[in-house]
């Protein structure tokens, strides 16, 4: 599936509804707090296959209980629909 690009507007429609996200330095961003590190790892595990599967992989970081997340779509130069489709699968991960 070909990412498309999302307009100001569809951005703005996307943030309205995705919790804990908003957009640094172009990129969409959540910064996450486990209890410990193996909550953490086994969080970006879960999500590693997510991304695997999807062929959209995060640009993320980790220190012990913190995982921090930056999606961009590098082919489309900026925020495509496959960045909020990864986004709201964080989203649904932490519920």
């Amino acid at each position: 599936m070909s990412a498309q690009k999302l307009t100001t507007s569809q951005l703005e429609d996307h943030l309205a509804r995705l919790d804990g996200w908003i957009v640094k330095d172009g990129k969409l961003h959540r910064e996450l707090q486990f209890d410990h590190f193996q909550q953490a790892f086994a969080f970006m595990t879960r999500l590693a296959l997510y991304a695997e599967a999807q062929q959209h992989h995060p640009e993320w970081f980790n220190v012990w209980n913190r995982v921090v997340i930056d999606l961009t779509t590098h082919d489309v130069g900026g925020l495509s629909d496959k960045d909020v489709a990864f986004a709201e699968a964080v989203n649904a991960a932490l519920d």
